[in-house]
């Protein structure tokens, strides 16, 4: 990036000392455009640094990690941060604002200075980025501490129909965890009261048990509609386990997911094209869910 011309809509980014360094020049030459273009540069800077902030709150280190990747995903915060970055009403008009207020004309009679090196509100920009990592960690934080703790509430319950079905503990638990959003929506009687039914199976003419009428989510064509219907009721958390095992070991319906417990995408992806759930997006959403309960497990053991 030289000092004189000002590359309109550029696409590069000042991503080391030296090219920040030649930003702070440029925007001492005190033309609008010079002024537009450094004010523009310096939010990307910030939106790559929150980016990056934003990453390494919500990602853990893995088998996978490599320095490529690292590469690769350092490459993409930066695509992202310049696309973001010189929009109306963004950041950058702020720093313009800044920085023009900073070259204000000298007093008549003054000589003019020479170009000088402007220094934007980097501090602040930090700062922002930041309280922005923190709270993204603190809510991922909190989902996490939610979706352990509906682990540990029914682990045991869990544990002793997997011994029993075949059917993995997490699986179930992921499986729960998402009908219910971890404990947050479980299906409740008319009266307030619990149904225990932690699977989202609904009370068909065969059922000669207690049912909760709520209302409910279907798609239909792909398209969500709200609809009112029964679903089972049981005395406790673990019965509903175990009627969950059943329908699916007992079922012909599900013969093919009951065959596919080696890995989470398929046993999800089986139940899915079974019909276990009308939601068109049902699998990818389950096996997030039970990764994310095996992985709690660990943690928990």
């Amino acid at each position: 990036m030289s000092l004189s011309p000002v590359s309109k809509g550029s696409d590069s980014l000042a991503a080391d000392a030296r090219s920040l360094n030649t930003l702070k020049m440029q925007a001492g030459l005190k033309t609008p455009e010079a002024i537009q273009e450094a004010a523009k540069q310096f939010e990307s800077l910030f939106m790559r640094e929150l980016i990056k902030s934003m990453r390494e709150a919500t990602m853990k280190s893995g088998l996978l990690d490599s320095p490529g990747g690292d590469l690769g995903a350092d490459m993409l915060d930066q695509q992202f941060a310049v696309q973001m970055s010189g929009r109306p009403g963004g950041l950058s008009e702020l720093i313009a604002k800044q920085l023009t207020r900073q070259m204000e004309s000298p007093e008549p009679g003054a000589a003019e200075p020479a170009a000088k090196s402007v220094e934007p509100p980097i501090s602040a920009m930090r700062k922002a980025s930041s309280l922005a990592a923190y709270n993204v960690q603190s809510s991922h934080t909190a989902g996490t501490s939610k979706q352990a703790a509906f682990v540990a509430t029914h682990s045991e319950s869990a544990a002793k129909v997997a011994k029993s079905s075949g059917i993995p503990s997490s699986y179930m638990l992921g499986q729960a965890g998402h009908e219910t959003g971890w404990g947050k929506h479980e299906i409740k009687q008319a009266d307030g009261s619990p149904s225990f039914n932690l699977f989202g199976i609904k009370a068909g003419a065969n059922w000669t048990g207690r049912v909760a009428e709520v209302s409910t989510t279907e798609y239909v064509d792909g398209v969500a509609r709200k609809t009112t219907a029964k679903f089972r009721a049981y005395d406790s958390y673990e019965a509903s386990f175990k009627d969950y095992s059943q329908l699916i070991t007992k079922s012909p319906r599900y013969a093919q997911a009951i065959q596919q417990t080696g890995s989470a995408l398929a046993f999800a992806s089986s139940l899915q094209k079974a019909g276990y759930a009308t939601d068109p997006d049902y699998a990818a959403k389950l096996s997030r869910a039970i990764n994310t309960t095996a992985q709690l497990q660990r943690q928990q053991a």
